[in-house]
């Protein structure tokens, strides 16, 4: 029987419980009228919105980075917006109910690597003007070091991000719909992410994702409240679920975020994903200035604090009132549908196709930023701006015809959640050593840099098979991830001093400067404390401590 209809009639089952009907056919699950108007209209509105914005660019620059004059209420939201997925809001609930809000480790530990980002890393990113991440690597060592991270950005996008949130999404919308085959749901869902993605750039993205954040916020504050309220209160969820599932401290062989991995992998997948992965650092590339980006991402970290509440909480909850669900991804699904009354299921529902639509949309559009900029540009530089925005539109097209031809099969996947992570663990960490040590280390050099990945990529191999196929050890992929990149970053350092390739100016001039970075601290003793953004870091970095603490 396939997932989604073992989850039909699993919701079946908890909707009779204590009644005298038994029917459990297709078609039992049902929405009211009032939910369809407000999903309509939030639909409609969404589309609008990024059609209309589709008519104001005329420039590769307009349509690939929002003509980089983004201000930073639009850069968190949409930083915000694009992080949170359906597969998010799925895998956190769904890993909270099995595992416990350990989880949330993810969320918290990104507000502090925004911080990082904010103080340390934006000037050089703005400085130097990029259109893609992978770019740097070519400014800083050689061309191939930027194709291949170009090329793993792309598979990296297309097998997890895009197809993972359409099936993720798909399978709650098969409750409503559920004469309608799975792929056609995920077909339809591509389509309407990609109406205005394909015609409306990064712009019409990032409007529409500021759309989304205020609509997911307020969505999956609905549904936390309405689960603790049938949960019978916090003191009720603390007094029956074990104590270590509202921990976020875990014991070293905690099956899902132990706490070696907070001080290991966490941070290198972090600071992956929320500065070099191109679909989020596109939003800041667009950023008009230093300031706006800067604060744009510390308006995103301050905004991922909440989700403790409002995305991993409810899955605790639900170990409550759901105790015996068989499988964790049907913990979101089943919380939507049976709890929400009549017109809050349609804003809650409206809140996870912006989540849903907010992740699709942007990773089509850095997938196609990066075709276009990486390869075609590259290799087509008498190409002008109408030219490059139609390929960019094709690819665009092309990416989401293969993601809804791979996303059915990610049906076979216990936790689409730790799936994307487990991803990241094996495939990134020799990149995170060429972007760490070549931005740090004026020493890093291209041939140092080439024998890093190829190392790299045969032992990221040979870990997971020996790790996931053979099943010979037992590593967390948190641990995984530190020692590849221990060891990339060994390779580098190593091979960089031995090798005569020696750095052009060039390539010195994009490594990280500490005497800039000081004139950069003291030119803020003349800034207003509410506008300084040292102050606004340390807030952060207060309210963070204070959640954490908590939950310790």
């Amino acid at each position: 029987m396939t997932t989604e209809h073992n989850f039909t009639q699993i919701y079946c089952n908890y909707s009779f419980q204590g009644s005298n009907q038994t029917d459990c056919s297709e078609g039992s699950v049902r929405i009211h009228i009032a939910d369809f108007v407000i999903i309509i209209l939030y639909l409609i509105l969404s589309i609008a919105l990024g059609l209309y914005l589709s008519m104001k660019h005329k420039t590769a620059s307009d349509y690939f980075l929002a003509s980089r004059s983004t201000k930073w209420p639009l850069v968190g939201l949409s930083l915000f917006a694009s992080n949170i997925s359906s597969t998010t809001l799925i895998g956190l609930s769904g890993d909270a109910y099995s595992t416990g809000i350990s989880v949330y480790n993810y969320e918290w530990f990104a507000a502090i690597v925004l911080i990082f980002i904010a103080v340390v890393c934006i000037p050089n990113m703005l400085e130097m003007e990029l259109f893609t991440m992978p770019e740097f690597l070519e400014k800083r060592y050689n061309a191939g070091t930027r194709y291949y991270f170009s090329v793993l950005t792309i598979f990296l996008n297309i097998a997890g991000g895009v197809a993972g949130s359409l099936y993720a999404g798909a399978l709650v919308l098969k409750m409503i719909f559920p004469k309608l085959e799975l792929w056609h749901t995920i077909a339809i869902l591509a389509v309407i992410a990609g109406v205005y993605t394909i015609t409306g750039g990064l712009k019409a993205v990032i409007y529409t994702d500021a759309l989304q954040a205020v609509i997911l916020l307020f969505g999956s504050s609905m549904i936390s409240v309405y689960a603790l309220i049938e949960a019978g209160g916090w003191q009720a969820v603390r007094e029956q679920v074990p104590p270590d599932f509202i921990s976020l401290v875990r014991p070293i062989d905690d099956p899902a975020v132990p706490w070696t991995g907070l001080i290991t992998g966490l941070p290198l997948l972090g600071l992956f994903y929320w500065c070099f992965n191109q679909t989020i650092a596109q939003r800041v590339l667009s950023s008009k200035d230093v300031s706006h980006g800067r604060i744009g991402c510390l308006l995103a970290g301050l905004l991922k604090l909440p989700v403790l509440f409002i995305m991993v909480l409810p899955g605790t909850m639900a170990k409550v009132i759901y105790p015996n669900l068989p499988k964790a991804d049907f913990v979101y699904p089943i919380l939507l549908l049976r709890l929400l009354p009549a017109g809050a299921l349609g804003i809650v529902l409206s809140g996870f196709l912006a989540a849903l639509m907010s992740q699709v949309d942007s990773i089509l559009n850095s997938t196609a930023t990066l075709v276009t900029m990486d390869f075609v540009k590259k290799f087509k530089p008498d190409l002008n701006d109408a030219q490059l925005m139609n390929i960019g539109k094709f690819v665009t097209f092309l990416c989401m015809l293969i993601s809804v031809c791979w996303a059915p099969f990610l049906g076979r996947v216990d936790s689409l959640f730790k799936f994307l992570q487990k991803l990241l663990s094996y495939l990134i960490p020799p990149v995170m050593s060429l972007f760490l040590g070549g931005f740090f280390w004026k020493g890093a050099n291209s041939r140092g840099a080439i024998l890093a990945l190829s190392l790299g990529n045969v032992w990221g191999i040979a870990l997971f098979v020996i790790n996931e196929v053979l099943d010979m050890f037992h590593i967390h992929f948190l641990h995984v991830a530190a020692i590849l990149f221990v060891l990339s970053f060994l390779v580098l350092v190593g091979a960089s001093l031995v090798t005569d390739g020696s750095n052009t100016e060039d390539q010195v001039k994009v490594v990280w400067s500490s005497e800039k970075f000081v004139d950069d601290i003291k030119s803020t003793k003349q800034v207003p404390l509410w506008k300084n953004y040292l102050v606004h870091c340390l807030l952060l970095t207060l309210i963070t401590v204070v959640i954490v603490g908590c939950f310790w």
